[in-house]
């Protein structure tokens, strides 16, 4: 495969060389093949929590972008934009080609608010609006996509394992073209003005820049470990910092926002997922006895969290209860303590008491406790629309209630789920185990094809798509499977076209 010419965006921005020889298309599938191996790395995470927070910071920004007209609706449409959560202790985000942005829990667990994460979402995504990827690769237009995706992959490899990457970059090739791949100074410096102003827009504290600006300078020397700069922090220097500044003073400046307990909260939750060792662990549950030690409120609260969820990682659900239950108290106290008032001002699905209520319910459910599950998520009986997470909660915990009268309406809102977001593989791989346990097994081998569809498995796609086929020409149909029966046939041609076109490319 080649790459065609296509014509450079019109953003109204001053441009930075020449127009891209990349193809809208071309690096979709780039970006597929290497989001493709991500979602097959043992450190890709799934979490209902982190993954909806990241969501409800990132949508705003795509809005912003796009009402700024720094997102053309092509752009929009044709690429991924999906983020992927890695269990990377290091402070870093990166934009990956077609619209794919990973973030490592490390970057989750140092920032003080959501304007800071926001800020770095928003610097990473004008990266891909203004096709700064497309620019760095566009002098190596001869080599093939294949080569460049395996490329990059080295490059995330290199930044955990040198063994890892030397299996994964292609010869002399990577080496020669790494300097190509990173992003030059003028790009980096688009990349903040851009950012910024979807920042702004997007209605986030602009303060949130600098914030993280200087957390990333603190971090830079620590993430270094030699591996290609295309996935290094982004170099940081005094003039991007002092630019930053400026913009801020430009803006009505805002009073100082109170230390945010939610994000305390979440914060605790990635360091203690970015390190699940046993040390690691052990260590999260000394905090316990910490947490009074001369620490503000906010720390205290974060402590207690990462102690509970990491005595759950180590089943020690006595240690949990306890942590729990001094976490629950200290909550309380803020919360009726006058000054404390604002340290829990946030909107209803960003409030701490929503993230506790959700760790208790994670609580519950390691201790086999799955009514409680469904009493603490949704105390007034089910409802419609429940939001991700507690939806995906709710219905783990109905797979182990195999009689429970709340297994069709909670199937009907994952069903809801997937139609409005197909490529969500959690939602689907959830749905498939509700729909096995009542019986409908077309519909769970369908369900499993589309989670591996979703993480790009094309291969574990069509594996279970044509096991959903085979059961149809059986005559093992229940009553409505035959329009079941018709979507897993399409389906199955698609995945099928997809490995074929996966195959032609590494040839």
């Amino acid at each position: 495969m080649t790459f065609a010419p296509v014509r450079a965006q019109t953003l109204g921005l001053p441009a930075l060389g020449d127009g891209e020889s990349i193809s809208l298309s071309a690096e979709r599938q780039l970006g597929d093949r290497i989001a493709r191996e991500l979602y097959r790395d043992p450190d890709f995470l799934e979490d209902a929590v982190l993954d909806e927070y990241i969501q409800q910071l990132w949508a705003p920004l795509i809005k912003s972008a796009a009402a700024r007209g720094d997102l053309s609706p092509e752009l929009q449409e044709r690429f991924a934009w999906r983020i992927l959560l890695g269990r990377d202790r290091t402070v870093n985000a990166f934009a990956l080609p077609g619209g794919y942005l990973g973030v490592h829990l490390g970057l989750i667990a140092v920032v003080s608010s959501h304007d800071e994460l926001a800020s770095v979402l928003a610097h990473e995504l004008s990266h891909v609006t203004q096709r700064h990827i497309a620019r760095s690769m566009d002098d190596q237009a001869k080599m093939t996509p294949w080569v460049i995706g395996s490329m990059i992959l080295g490059a995330l490899a290199a930044s955990k394992s040198a063994q890892g990457a030397q299996a994964l970059i292609v010869g002399g090739q990577a080496a020669a073209a790494q300097s190509q791949l990173s992003y030059s100074r003028d790009m980096e410096r688009e990349a903040d003005r851009v950012g910024y102003g979807i920042l702004v827009d997007a209605g986030y504290d602009p303060k949130g820049f600098v914030g993280m600006f200087a957390k990333l300078q603190q971090a830079s020397g620590l993430n270094d470990s030699g591996a290609f700069p295309y996935l290094r922090s982004h170099p940081l220097t005094t003039e991007r910092l002092a630019d930053m500044q400026a913009r801020q003073q430009l803006n009505a400046s805002a009073a100082a926002a109170p230390s945010d307990v939610a994000q305390a909260m979440l914060a605790a939750r990635a360091r203690v997922l970015a390190q699940s060792s046993p040390d690691a662990l052990r260590a999260w549950t000394q905090d316990e006895r910490q947490a009074g030690a001369g620490r503000s409120e906010v720390q205290q609260i974060g402590a207690l969290y990462a102690a509970t969820l990491a005595y759950l990682q180590m089943r020690n659900m006595e240690g949990a209860d306890r942590t729990l239950a001094s976490l629950t108290d200290r909550l309380a106290k803020v919360q009726a303590d006058k000054g404390g008032q604002g340290l829990l001002q946030a909107a209803p699905e960003m409030a701490a008491s929503r993230w506790l209520r959700l760790l208790r319910a994670e609580v519950a459910f390691k201790q086999n406790r799955f009514e409680a599950v469904l009493t603490t998520l949704v105390p007034n009986g089910p409802q419609a629309n429940l939001p991700r997470p507690e939806l995906i909660a709710v219905a783990q915990a109905l797979q182990r209630l195999p009689q429970h009268p709340w297994l069709d309406g909670v199937t009907r809102q994952l069903r809801s789920t997937v139609q409005r977001s197909p490529n969500d593989a959690q939602a689907w791989q959830t749905l498939a185990g509700l729909l096995s346990l009542q019986g409908a097994a077309l519909g769970a081998l369908r369900a499993e094809g589309e989670a591996q569809i979703a993480r790009l498995d094309w291969t574990g796609a069509v594996d279970r798509l044509r096991a959903a086929q085979d059961r149809a020409r059986q005559g093992r149909l229940q009553p409505g499977d035959h329009i079941e029966a018709s979507i897993v046939d399409a389906r199955l041609r698609y995945a099928q076209d997809r490995l074929r076109d996966m195959q032609v490319q590494r040839n």
